[in-house]
């Protein structure tokens, strides 16, 4: 065996260890869980944190914020930390929390910290939510038209139901089905089974048509799930091509929610510098941030071009007779 066999055979020893050899179309929370990550992999370059102390990871920070919703920053023996804790004490006066409960084992840490005394609550977004709860709903129903796919692709693969008299042709007739799903090629080993298989033809025109409507279907959720998450991915029903302003269509939908959550960790952060003394500063980051200076270059245009609406119209010249 070569050397290069050898690493070959090493780079696909590892690329296989843990896994299974299909994927279970079927294992519907573990797909829908799959679908979660990648995308919580994704918004992980949503934001750029600068000035965090080193005890306190950006990657940490964001995951407690876009999972659990909000996020506790406190001091612990002169270092910063970020917690996970639970919210509760007496309501404020506008019902909001008053205590901020950390355990900690790591730490060997525990206790009831006062909001705003103690400890700094930065939240995901102005209801404390997280994304979690809409992750689960896209991920869930794309699980879902994975698996209706590929139910509509093995069906296609059946042109004729076939029915057998007698166990043995059964037997054959199953054998023969098992082949065409592992997409095999079936072979017929006698005439008995011939004579004795009945077909009824299956495949009809809208077979085509469900395959169609399922991949129009996973374009619309994942393209809703990133237009959800201020990233603009149009899906064409029309089939045809789309213009320069049926795409920007959906534009003004994108970027509420992102402003939302960029407002609360600034917010957050100015927080903490005040307490704390340090110098955090959140921006927009990746495609987020190329949208947002889209949006603000469009934006100075029509401000410098101005508002034809409130120019004052010109007066027609006065069209002197000739004497």
């Amino acid at each position: 065996m070569s050397e290069i066999d050898r690493y070959n055979k090493f780079i696909r020893s590892i690329l296989s260890a843990g896994r299974s050899d299909l994927y279970d179309f079927a294992d519907k929370a573990g797909n829908a869980w799959a679908h979660t990550v990648y995308m919580l992999n994704r918004t992980q370059s949503m934001f750029r944190w600068e000035g965090l102390p080193e005890s306190i990871p950006q990657r940490m920070l964001e995951l407690y914020l876009q999972i659990g919703g909000y996020v506790g920053i406190a001091e612990h023996e002169g270092t910063l930390y970020a917690f996970r804790g639970g919210l509760g004490g007496e309501p404020d006066v506008y019902y909001m929390p008053t205590i901020f409960t950390v355990a900690n084992p790591a730490l060997d840490f525990s206790a009831n910290l006062r909001i705003g005394e103690d400890v700094v609550v930065i939240s995901d977004d102005s209801l404390y939510t997280g994304l979690m709860p809409m992750f689960d709903r896209y991920s869930s129903a794309i699980a879902e038209n994975e698996l209706s796919f590929r139910v509509a692709l093995i069906n296609s693969r059946i042109v004729d139901l076939i029915t057998a008299p007698d166990d043995r042709t059964y037997k054959s007739a199953i054998k023969y089905l098992e082949d065409v799903e592992a997409g095999k090629l079936g072979a017929i080993s006698s005439n008995e089974f011939l004579d004795g298989l009945k077909a009824q033809p299956y495949a009809h025109s809208g077979s085509a048509r469900v395959i169609t409507d399922l991949i129009e279907s996973e374009q619309y959720l994942r393209a809703s799930w990133y237009n959800e998450l201020g990233l603009n991915a149009n899906y064409n029903m029309k089939r045809e091509a789309l213009s320069t302003a049926e795409s920007q269509l959906n534009d003004d939908a994108l970027l509420p929610l992102v402003d939302d959550m960029l407002r609360c960790r600034q917010e957050g952060a100015d927080k903490v510098n005040a307490m704390f003394g340090t110098e955090i500063t959140v921006t927009l980051a990746s495609s987020w941030e190329d949208n947002q200076q889209e949006v603000d270059a469009e934006q100075e245009k029509l401000e410098s071009e101005g508002d034809p609406a409130q120019e004052p119209a010109e007066e027609p010249e006065e069209v002197k007779e000739d004497e």
